[in-house]
């Protein structure tokens, strides 16, 4: 927290809810902990290379976060006012959205804001007994969080609710008898909570499919940095095609062995990568040569890290 304020602070509120957009806070706080040490304020990240912050949010997925990130970071420096204090304000900013708006409002400047993130939709459906399936039930469930919202602490009240979904108004078998809200449960009382909150069917997810090469030329790999826009933005990988809407020949002559196929799964859809190697053989017509001394795999997003674990050993050492 800021000295003498009481509040945490907005930057680290910021960072935290941005790295936790679909993932859990075990995955992500290894890598709370390296920004925050690497970039101990918003000014600092906002001076740090592009290369580098996407290189150290490799793994977390859902990259147009980390080039939001540090498009945010930037607006926020630039003004040299820090984060807005109000919901409205923090609106303003890229990649911010209005649950992440709520957020940094409510627990760092006490705004009486509704943060409604999964774990709360849950415990409001619950508390309620809201049987509309999500994701139509969601506007019904943040004017119901809305109602519950006080105007004192808001923040505290934000983390408990979040808290609460997290460790006793879980998923499946929620703790009821340790839930300090059960007497006031609509859900527990018709003894339907664990079937809440409803969900509509998901269509299933459809299946691509394309190629990766891996290309060696002496002591270095052919790496590029895929497009800012799109799927795995702004990231080095190993040239594909197929999978991402692009259609590209092979990005250099080599005599291409089949290695196997890789698979992964995005939040749209099922990906089975067919990996190709080979030596370098003339001129790249895309990518760039990496010395394999400096070759990081741990700079690769996952779906790159699978491919070169398939084909490290393949490739003539």
């Amino acid at each position: 927290m800021p000295p003498g304020t009481g509040r945490a602070d907005p930057y680290r509120v910021w960072l935290s809810e941005v790295m936790l957009q679909q993932t859990t806070v075990a995955a992500v706080k290894n890598y709370f902990i390296r920004f925050t040490t690497l970039w101990p304020r918003v000014e600092d990240l906002a001076a740090a290379p592009d290369a580098q912050v996407m290189a150290e949010w490799a793994g977390l997925g859902y990259y147009a976060r980390a080039r939001n990130l540090l498009a945010c970071a930037r607006a926020v420096a630039a003004s040299g006012g820090g984060f807005p204090d109000t919901r409205a304000g923090l609106l303003t900013l890229p990649g911010i959205g209005p649950y992440t708006a709520a957020a940094i409002a409510a627990i760092a400047h006490d705004a009486p804001e509704t943060v409604v993130d999964g774990n709360v939709e849950r415990v409001v459906a619950r508390l309620f007994a809201v049987q509309t399936p999500l994701p139509a039930a969601k506007p019904e469930l943040t004017a119901l969080a809305a109602r519950l919202t006080p105007r004192t602490r808001p923040g505290d009240y934000a983390q408990a609710m979040m808290d609460l979904g997290a460790t006793i108004c879980t998923p499946r078998s929620p703790a009821c008898a340790l839930c300090p809200l059960s007497d006031m449960c609509d859900a527990r009382a018709q003894g339907i909570a664990p079937e809440l909150p409803r969900r509509a069917p998901k269509a299933p997810k459809p299946q691509r499919t394309g190629i990766a090469w891996v290309a060696r030329s002496a002591d270095a790999l052919l790496l590029e940095e895929r497009p800012a826009k799109g799927l795995l933005g702004g990231v080095l990988a190993f040239p594909s095609t197929g999978w991402d809407g692009r259609e590209m020949p092979p990005p250099c002559p080599a005599d291409w062995r089949h290695l196997g196929e890789v698979r992964h799964v995005f939040t749209h859809f099922n990906l089975s990568l067919t990996v190709m190697a080979g030596d370098l053989a003339g001129p790249a017509t895309r990518g760039r040569l990496v010395p394999l001394r400096q070759f990081d795999r741990s700079a690769l997003p996952g779906l790159m890290r699978k491919v070169w674990d398939m084909a490290r050993d393949q490739v003539k050492q």
